[in-house]
Order: C-alpha cells, then structure tokens, then sequence
C-alpha cells in the first residue's frame, strides 16, 4: 500500500510529523484524525530505511484477532447492520493494526461501489482465500449472513484445535529445555567443584563417575562449537524447509509416522481438511473449486497431494472417495462416510460429521498426553539428574571412609 508523509497538530496543539501507510489519501487523513491528529499537509511519500518499521503490509492477522473478528462481524451484519458501517466499526475495535488497516482499506472500497468479496481480495495478507471464496459464494446467494455464522464458527473450531494441539506439542518441547537446562549447569558448574576435591585424593574412581566427569569436561570446552553446529544445523533446516518441496514432503512424512504425536497431527489435519471442505460445500462453492481451495489451506503437503488427486479424479468423472480410499494417510472410516456422502448426496453432512469426530477424538487425546507427559518428562529428569548425583556421591562415600 502507498505510503504518505504528513504534518499535522495534535488535539493539544503540538505539532506532529511522521508517515503512514494506507490505501488511500483518504483513508490515511481518516485513520490521522482517528489517532487525534488535525492534518494540515499530507502527500504520497517513497519507503526508505528511515520508515521502513512504519510498513505494515506483509504483516499478518493473529489468528485470535481474525477469530474475533469473524465472531463480531457475523453478528452485526446478523443484527441488520450494513457491511460499510459493520467494517467501519470493527475498524475502530480491532486491537491489531494490520487488521485495522485492511478494513478501514475495504471499508472505502465497499463505500466506491466495490463488493466486499472483491475488497477483501485485494489484502491476501488479512483475508484468507477460503474466506474470500465463501463470502463471494454468499453474495452469489444472497444468503451472507448464513455464510458469515458459518465462516465464525469454522474459524473459532480451526483456532481452537490449533491451540490444543499447539499446547500438546509445545510442553515437552519445554520440559525438555528444562532437563537440558539443569543437566547444563550441573555438568558446568557442579560436577567440576567436586572433580577438584577427587584430584586431591588417589583413589579409585568409579567408571560412572568417569563418564559424568569427561562428559563435564566436554561440556566445559566444546559449549561453544556444540551451540555453532546447532545454530547451522537449525538455519540449513529451516532453509530446506521452506525452499525444497521433496524435504518439505519428507519433514512432514517423518511428523506424521511420528507415533502418538504423529497420530494426533494426523486426526487434526484430517479435520481441518473435512471441515474445511464441508464449510465450501455448504456454501455452495463449486466442487472443484473448494478443493483447488483445500489443497492450499490444508497445511500439509501430503494431505494436499491426496486432495489433489481427487480434483483429477472428479475431472475424469470418477468418485471423490478413491484416492482417500488408496492413501495411508485417510482410515477407512474417511473413505467410506465419504462414499456413502456422494451416492447419498449428502457430501456435505458427512464431512461434517467426519470433521466432529476427529475434533473430539483429538480433544480427548491431548487430554490424556497432558496428563501422561508431565509424569514422563519427570522420571527423566529425575533419572538424568540422578545418575549424575549418584557419580558423585559413589566417590565421596570413599573420600570420607579416607578420611576417617
């Protein structure tokens, strides 16, 4: 989006200089004056490096304010409100900046006589392309209210199983932290008090304490190369992860035969990709069209090759159920209530019992990793610890029978 210089006084009289980005000269001086500033000059600038951080147009919407979003919207344009006038005030609600530049974008588009689908498609960034695709499809419709709920509802389920799958995958992650945390400081600090108190003594040392205390000196000397190797090792992942489409496939292909975490990824992509499609169906968006849109939104490059081969199916005139049917990653219940989805033509309803079903079934597996995983992660940081504490202890049992 453009940006624009302007100059201007606040509503205690200072004077105020500074650039903004919008759509429109218009719409810059309107967000100005919401912000308490009387512009008196404003013109169309270039980006530099100075006011580069003023740029908001590659920033995204959190999923917690689109969510919200969606919820409010649906409910005023419910309650008889008009799109101009329901963005207008979402506008000025909307705690992220990026959001609000979006709408208040739209919102002088849908004032110029443009639809609101149409709107919406000229900020990929905010608005997705399943929800610009629906609500065009609603207009078609006349039906954007309905199409609203539907939207609301589908992206407050999307949010919250992202965030309990989220919060499963997450916690290990950070126990696991901790563990490596106290096993650090003790292998770097605590163990080398105690290697100089052995050194004083010609003893025998145990071959467990032997261990702790060269696996210590390694510690001691090679953090440095070891914290190297792992900054390399996460840059040419993450590279490769985004830019190789064969790695891509394969990092996803490892998750999923993952076990047990690899399972409740799998349940929750299903669902999203049910749920998603029977949103589209319900709709009214053609067949084809809703999964060109699935294949994209899905998430995963291995789900997306599937639904991609049902797109190709359904051109040659075959049913959508096959290649669920023939791929490891769809059970047999997918396939089937798909099946029976298309010959009854209720496709729709089955997705959106399959999209049920898997949504509880992750529900009621995070449920119980939480509750198991925390007791796991102890014992292994018990036992680590342990075994260190036990290799000092062991030696010392010796110093002090010396001693006496």
């Amino acid at each position: 989006m453009p940006l624009y210089k302007y100059m201007g006084r606040t509503k205690k009289g200072a004077m105020k200089r500074g650039t903004i980005e919008s759509a429109t000269k218009h719409t810059a001086m309107k967000e100005l004056q919401q912000r308490g500033v009387n512009v008196r000059e404003i013109k169309e600038t270039k980006a530099t490096i100075f006011n580069k951080d003023l740029s908001l147009a590659k920033q995204s919407v959190k999923n917690r304010d689109f969510v919200i979003y969606c919820r409010q919207f649906a409910t005023l344009i419910r309650a008889g409100i008009s799109i101009v006038e329901a963005t207008k005030i979402l506008a000025q609600q909307t705690n992220s900046k990026a959001l609000k530049k979006a709408l208040l974008f739209v919102e002088e588009e849908v004032r110029e006589g443009q639809a609101y689908s149409a709107a919406i498609k000229k900020q990929p960034k905010i608005f997705p392309v399943l929800f610009v695709n629906m609500i065009r499809a609603g207009e078609m419709m006349g039906n954007l209210d309905d199409t609203l709920d539907r939207l609301a509802s589908y992206y407050e389920k999307q949010y919250t199983l992202k965030r309990k799958v989220q919060s499963t995958m997450t916690y290990p992650i950070v126990l696991l932290v901790l563990i490596i945390g106290v096993v650090s400081f003790m292998l770097l600090f605590v163990v080398p008090n105690f290697v100089g108190i052995f050194n004083q003594f010609n003893g025998e040392i145990p071959i467990i304490t032997k261990m702790v205390m060269q696996l210590s000196e390694i510690v001691k000397n090679l953090w440095w190369l070891v914290l190297i190797i792992s900054i390399i090792f996460i840059g040419v992942f993450l590279t490769l992860f985004k830019r190789h489409a064969t790695f891509h496939y394969g990092v996803h292909l490892i998750i999923l035969k993952l076990p047990v975490f690899g399972e409740v990824l799998q349940k929750a992509a299903i669902a999203r990709m049910t749920r998603t499609l029977a949103s589209l169906f319900a709709s009214s968006v053609p067949i084809l069209d809703a999964l060109e849109i699935v294949e994209k939104v899905v998430g995963n490059p291995i789900i997306s090759k599937v639904v991609r081969a049902s797109y190709q199916n359904l051109e040659r005139g075959n049913p959508l159920s096959e290649p669920l049917a023939n791929s490891w990653v769809f059970p047999p219940l997918v396939s089937q209530m798909v099946a029976i989805g298309e010959q009854t033509g209720s496709l729709d309803y089955m997705l959106t019992k399959i999209a049920d079903f898997y949504e509880q079934d992750v529900d009621r597996t995070v449920d119980s990793l939480k509750s198991l995983i925390e007791p796991v992660m102890i014992i292994i940081l018990a036992t680590i610890v342990g075994f260190i504490v036990l290799a000092i202890l062991i030696p010392m049992f010796t110093v002090f029978t010396d001693i006496q």
